[in-house]
């Protein structure tokens, strides 16, 4: 153990780091019609519409209320819920990915994130598991109000890690936001499983 084909990795957190369960702040709190109208994705204004907003910059409150504004105060409170008990979408982490970071860390590779996520949940999930720690830095949309693929998200990180984009791989569940992230001269990864992506890195 001990070499990778790259000086940097940058990792996407939800569905490559992290276990992202949504429906979890909500199970158990209503019927699962309820819930199951509340992720109804063909919903034009649903939960994927302001989860994107959120991770656009969006505060809660204002969420909460354009919620309203289309749904109605009844259907807003599952959101109000959804927000209060939304640390428990943090389910575990990846199968195989703390020991990725682990062995990259050991093997001298530096380690960052970027994300489309709240800021809030960067930092509550860097609190649940320590091994997100070995991230120096994250780059969080919310903060940015910039989401992948949006290539300015990209060289944000580039320019803040301070690394050379030639030898660094970002790793993303998506093969749109990989492909982006090719596209402005890093090595995109799709991210299958903790086993293909640690090959994909070159460690051995």
């Amino acid at each position: 153990m001990g070499k990778c084909a790259y000086t940097d990795v940058i990792f996407d957190y939800c569905d490559v780091l992290l276990d992202w369960r949504p429906r979890l702040p909500l199970d158990g709190q209503y019927p699962a019609g309820v819930v199951d109208m509340f992720f109804d994705k063909a919903d034009e204004y649903g939960f994927d519409y302001y989860d994107a907003m959120s991770d656009s910059g969006w505060s809660e409150e204002r969420v909460l209320a354009d919620y309203e504004r289309h749904h109605g105060p009844a259907v807003a409170w599952v959101f109000r819920v959804y927000f209060d008990r939304q640390q428990l979408s943090l389910y575990d982490m990846i199968d195989g990915m703390p020991t990725l970071l682990r062995d990259l860390d050991a093997a001298g590779v530096r380690l960052w994130g970027l994300t489309n996520f709240t800021a809030k949940y960067v930092h509550a999930a860097q609190e649940k598991f320590p091994w997100l720690r070995l991230l120096r830095d994250t780059v969080v949309s919310s903060e940015e109000w910039i989401r992948k693929p949006d290539p300015m998200i990209y060289r944000r990180a580039i320019e803040r890690f301070g690394v050379d984009p030639a030898t660094t791989a970002f790793v993303d569940d998506k093969a749109y936001n990989a492909a982006a992230a090719t596209a402005v001269g890093l090595h995109g990864i799709q991210f299958l499983n903790a086993a293909q992506t640690r090959d994909a890195l070159g460690l051995s």
